[in-house]
């Protein structure tokens, strides 16, 4: 098994924007012409969506042509619109006697608590992330541009956090994973246990741990938290599998988040595939896994300081 880029997934293009002083972004996840095979599984409580009904192996849909992950809360899903617009412009989507109808299923992070409460991405910066396909940088980028981390104790415990990659190769089985990581939990390598991010106490280190905290609550936070995740394949998988695949690829969430799957937090993971090579679905599934661990904790790791927020880098 070797390391490779996101990038090197084909079938799949990239596209992101940003808005550095309102703190939100959105990513895009474009799968060409014909879509992509897709699943999805939900963990979190309180999740903010668009169309993943659809995504149910039991629903008549077969391809989706593009994901969209968002800031914004529920507010972003409107940046859907504009990544439909520009699909419906190249003549990309389900087929109708009235013209293509892009199939567009999206998920939101809450960022509302970092920069411009009242800023989120809309239909114009989903058409542009469309526009910049090709541009996908980790950290302070797309959605990860307003996303946290540790908030057990409010926002002025947290830290700054973003969006991450990380994408393997086995024999000519390619998996890897997008990961916008807004969690209320705290982040940890999973080889080590280190703590990367998260949880602050009063003198800004990182020894208190959002578990604890949580233990210690009353009352409980509000549903501002989340972290939305994609795995990229070229196995061949149907729907069906596809959902078992982004289950299992929630073990890597659990591996590199504590607390996870709250019901403060959304945490959404779909799984996508441009099928071109047989793969076992226990190995797809394992790998992706451990993929979206390691695209959480670039997330974190590759996150710069802003609006007063300390990010892992800092803390070395």
């Amino acid at each position: 098994m070797k390391s490779i880029e996101i990038t090197d997934i084909a079938g799949f293009s990239i596209g992101q924007c940003e808005d550095e002083k309102k703190a939100t972004g959105v990513t895009v996840i474009l799968t060409g012409e014909k879509g992509a095979v897709c699943g999805a599984d939900v963990r979190g409580g309180g999740p903010a969506s668009r169309e993943n009904a659809l995504l149910n192996p039991l629903a008549a849909n077969d391809a989706v042509h593009a994901v969209v992950l968002s800031g914004g809360s529920a507010f972003g899903l409107e940046s859907s619109c504009g990544a439909m617009r520009w699909l419906k412009e190249k003549g990309i989507g389900f087929a109708t006697a009235y013209g293509p109808v892009p199939i567009v299923v999206s998920s939101c992070i809450f960022d509302l608590g970092i920069g411009d409460p009242d800023a989120y991405p809309d239909a114009a910066m989903g058409y542009q992330a469309c526009q910049n396909a090709g541009n996908f940088r980790q950290g302070n980028h797309g959605a990860g541009m307003g996303a946290t981390v540790g908030k057990a104790r409010g926002m002025e415990h947290a830290m700054k956090a973003g969006i991450g990659a990380a994408a393997y190769q086995l024999g000519s089985l390619q998996v890897g994973a997008i990961a916008v990581v807004n969690a209320f939990g705290d982040i940890y390598d999973p080889d080590t246990g280190r703590k990367l991010a998260g949880l602050r106490d009063e003198s800004g280190t990182m020894e208190p741990a959002c578990e604890e905290a949580l233990y210690q609550m009353t009352p409980q936070p509000s549903n501002t938290n989340t972290t939305i995740a994609a795995i990229l394949t070229n196995g061949i998988f149907d729907k069906t599998e596809l959902t078992k695949i982004a289950g299992m690829g929630h073990d890597g969430y659990a591996r590199s988040i504590n607390p996870v799957h709250t019901m403060f937090d959304g945490d959404t993971l779909y799984a996508l595939s441009h099928p071109q090579v047989k793969a076992d679905i226990n190995v797809a599934g394992t790998l992706a896994a451990r993929t979206v661990a390691k695209a959480i904790d670039a997330a974190v790791l590759h996150a710069t300081s802003v609006f007063g927020l300390p990010c892992a880098n800092d803390m070395k």
